[in-house]
């Protein structure tokens, strides 16, 4: 069976805790860590203590987000080095990485090779994951969508080893979530499971609320064979209760084992 994890994301605004409690009592096969402003997901040994205690730590995503770009080190590829390190610690099998940004001009000059030397020493696999486009304001009304990535929003562009599949983001981007799995191949090792619909922002809704092929991916993942991790990424901010919270969860996580 694919293994279907909770991203800590997922809980936000709520700590990490809050996400692998969530997920042992929902089911959940693992939890994917988004490094980022909490401490306890910059603190191993404490994500070692919360995996031992209820459900195994299945992916890391590095702290690439503008709000996280100081997390563990300024530098861009000190960062995606600590994730490593810290799937390796953790026994997680993927490290979760988006391109890099426009003005991280020597970063991205050496990105395709630092994650492939990354993967070489390590065995982890460090999937690229597919980013969406942002909306520009010209003034008197007007905008224009442009990149943020270098050298664009799909990572296909380049080619890596392994690629993460978002959604969420593919909606934004107004991608076509088949053809885009359909170009990463065997090398789509990573899902990142949620809905949207097709607004120019990262929607993350709960899979089945939005107008995106989740289903229908999810089934072809299963005819395919596929090997990776499906990681529900889902937005449950405007949860009132953490019973609403866990209502949220608990119906994401059905729609994955119901499709997969």
């Amino acid at each position: 069976m694919i293994p279907v994890g909770l991203s800590t994301a997922a809980v936000w605004p709520q700590p990490a805790g809050t996400a692998f409690e969530a997920a042992a009592e929902l089911g959940y096969d693992g939890v994917e860590v988004m490094v980022w402003a909490d401490p306890v997901s910059q603190d191993v040994r404490a994500l070692q203590r919360l995996a031992n205690s209820t459900v195994p730590v299945l992916a890391v995503h590095a702290p690439c987000l503008l709000i996280s770009q100081r997390v563990w080190s300024p530098d861009p590829a000190e960062r995606l080095r600590r994730s490593v390190q810290a799937a390796q610690e953790l026994g997680a099998r993927t490290v979760v990485v988006h391109p890099p940004f426009l003005w991280q001009r020597r970063y991205a000059e050496g990105f395709a090779d630092l994650v492939a030397e990354l993967e070489d020493a390590s065995g982890v696999a460090i999937a690229v994951e597919n980013m969406f486009p942002v909306r520009r304001k010209l003034g008197r009304g007007r905008s224009v969508q442009v990149t943020a990535f270098r050298p664009s929003i799909d990572p296909t562009d380049v080619g890596h080893r392994n690629y993460t599949l978002d959604l969420s983001h593919a909606s934004a981007a107004h991608a076509d979530v088949m053809e885009l799995a359909k170009r990463m191949g065997d090398n789509l090792t990573h899902v990142h499971l949620a809905d949207g619909t097709g607004l120019p922002k990262d929607e993350h809704l709960i899979p089945g609320r939005g107008n995106q092929p989740c289903a229908e991916l999810c089934q072809s993942l299963t005819r395919s064979g596929f090997s990776g991790q499906v990681v529900l990424e889902v937005n449950t901010r405007k949860a009132r209760t953490a019973a609403e919270r866990r209502e949220l969860l608990a119906e994401s996580l059905l729609f994955a084992r119901l499709h997969l």
